[in-house]
């Protein structure tokens, strides 16, 4: 049935409830499970005594984070006997989750429900973007 599975994660209770979900239908069917958890860096400046004209622009990397969000994934996906691969790539998450689940050519993809509803549901959400541009079939778990 399937042999690859995509889920996209942030770590956050929601996300979780499509990781369970995607763990227990990888364990049924033999899948590969392919977690992918993106990040965006965020510039900030840094002055210290400097007058603002003078200070430097760092790149903060939220990917500290990440390493957390996969490494709990691969925890659970592990305790169920799934073989996991784990991707933390830079950029928007929809955009993550379509490029990763094109390159493991994924049967489906799960992901949760949030941004569904209200003017995130119009004006673009992660799991609306994905139903629309997924090379595959698409699970969106009821989260909220």
């Amino acid at each position: 049935m399937y042999k690859s599975i995509v889920i996209g994660t942030n770590g956050s209770a929601t996300a979780d409830i499509a990781l369970d979900r995607a763990i227990a239908l990888a364990a049924l069917t033999g899948a590969t499970l392919h977690v992918v958890s993106a990040y965006e860096p965020t510039p900030t400046r840094v002055a210290g005594n400097r007058p603002t004209a003078e200070s430097q622009e760092f790149v903060v990397t939220p990917d500290f984070k990440i390493d957390a969000v996969l490494d709990r994934a691969r925890d659970l996906a592990k305790g169920a006997g799934v073989t996991i691969e784990e991707h933390g790539p830079r950029g928007d998450a929809a955009t993550a989750i379509l490029s990763v689940a094109e390159g493991a050519n994924a049967d489906l993809i799960v992901m949760g429900s949030k941004g569904m509803q209200g003017a995130r549901r119009v004006l673009g959400s992660v799991p609306n973007k994905v139903s629309h541009h997924a090379p595959c079939d698409v699970l969106i778990v009821q989260t909220t």
